[in-house]
């Protein structure tokens, strides 16, 4: 196993992590920022009020994205396969 070997898988792991995460970042932020500006406007100041709405749209992300997320994993995890076949001592 070569140096540059071990950075590529490394770099495609953290490219795969970033990528299969987005999404649901991307949901969780949107929520939260429209339920702070909400907060902000009606003067509600509860703590539990932020929580249930982005754990409701990360699970509404997930069902949205899991296909895609799957067949990316899928396909990452066949590449890796692949890597790990063709490696010489």
């Amino acid at each position: 196993m070569t140096p540059e070997l071990v950075v590529q898988l490394a770099r495609r792991s953290f490219e795969a992590t970033l990528l299969l995460s987005a999404p649901l970042l991307i949901f969780s932020l949107v929520v939260g920022l429209s339920v702070s500006i909400f907060q902000a406007v009606t003067s509600v100041n509860e703590a539990t009020l932020s929580f249930v709405p982005k754990i409701v749209a990360v699970m509404v992300a997930m069902i949205i994205f899991f296909p895609w997320m799957m067949s990316y994993m899928s396909d990452f995890t066949r590449e890796i396969y692949g890597m790990i076949a063709n490696m010489r001592h």
